[in-house]
């Protein structure tokens, strides 16, 4: 179900990048579209979460957890923002993306197969081959003059972005923790009938500094082209964190290692086909088939033909493995 949740984020933020397109084709600004698109997920996030539910119940200890990560949800935008205004942006969004594989590791270094996250010598492989065809897919040969400035926001923006997501996996062990041995990283305490409002605590900060960075830089009413396509992708957006912070809260143990990944190269899979077909952009497939090679190896149950012993703890090496006898 995890898999199908993710693809599902995967297909509503393609959606809203084909918004932000359009937008801008529209002669809108980023940061106008940005500011409408935020602002509306704010509010379909509490259609979602409270109203979908009913629970109207509050909790500060949630909201606070929310407003947390709406403050790394809110670094994040911001810094892929000025990654984009210094340098190429394919080569922006993979190490943006690149970031999709770190929170496996950290959640199997962290707390491990116990806790619901194992990692084997196929997560790694097919984590590898993601991030490669991710390079290959954004490399681009333009000459940039603000390699040092466009360099400390990609890096700024990956380990944003791998937070986030670690994050949101924590959060998912979190609620969980009832069910889990004890571990002094899962001490705060949080009311499990309480938690409708953390979602739309998350997007409000993201919302928030995208005002905050508006109004510093421009000074009049977005046109209706960008609160036209703000709107709809809006709408898309806000589907999209509810499906992306859902995925781990009913993730396995073997979905957890790579639902991340599949996100990542959904994204720029689905993005690569409209850019083709309606933009007639120029797409590097082969790069694209080596994500998806990544994903088959990183996600197949390959345990049906070897027995695969998961990382247990920081001194194990990160995989290991035997045949079965399968094979005998």
């Amino acid at each position: 179900m995890a898999i199908f949740f993710v693809l599902l984020a995967g297909l509503f933020a393609t959606t809203a990048n084909f918004c932000m397109r359009k937008s801008i084709d529209a002669g809108g600004s980023t940061r106008a579209y940005l500011l409408v698109q935020m602002t509306f997920s704010f509010f379909v996030m509490i259609a979602l979460n409270p109203f979908r539910t009913g629970n109207f119940a509050w909790s500060w200890p949630t909201v606070y957890l929310g407003l947390i990560g709406g403050i790394l949800f809110g670094l994040l935008m911001w810094g892929i923002g000025k990654a984009l205004e210094n340098g190429p942006p394919g080569l922006s969004f993979a190490f943006l993306n690149t970031a999709s594989v770190i929170p496996a590791i950290l959640m199997v270094l962290l707390f491990g197969p116990v806790y619901g996250h194992a990692y084997t010598l196929y997560n790694g492989i097919g984590s590898v081959l993601v991030v490669i065809g991710l390079f290959w897919a954004g490399w681009s040969l333009e000459e940039n003059s603000n390699k040092a400035r466009w360099f400390f926001f990609v890096i700024f923006i990956l380990v944003m972005h791998a937070l986030f997501l670690v994050y949101l996996q924590w959060w998912a062990l979190l609620l969980k923790k009832g069910e889990l041995p004890v571990s002094p990283l899962l001490t705060v305490a949080v009311d499990t009938m309480k938690l409708e409002w953390f979602m739309p605590a998350v997007l409000f900060v993201g919302a928030l500094f995208q005002w905050v960075v508006y109004l510093t830089k421009e000074s009049r009413i977005p046109n209706k082209a960008e609160m036209g396509y703000g709107f709809m992708g809006g709408i898309t957006n806000g589907a999209c964190t509810f499906f992306l912070i859902l995925a781990p809260q009913v993730a396995n143990i073997w979905e957890n290692a790579m639902i991340f990944p599949i996100f990542s190269v959904s994204i720029i899979l689905l993005c690569n086909v409209w850019a083709q077909l309606l933009y007639r952009e120029r797409v590097n497939w082969w790069a694209n088939g080596v994500c998806v090679l990544g994903l088959i190896v990183g996600t197949v149950a390959w345990n049906t033909f070897f027995v695969l012993e998961p990382v247990q703890n920081l001194s194990d090496s990160l995989y290991s493995f035997h045949f079965n006898q399968f094979f005998e």
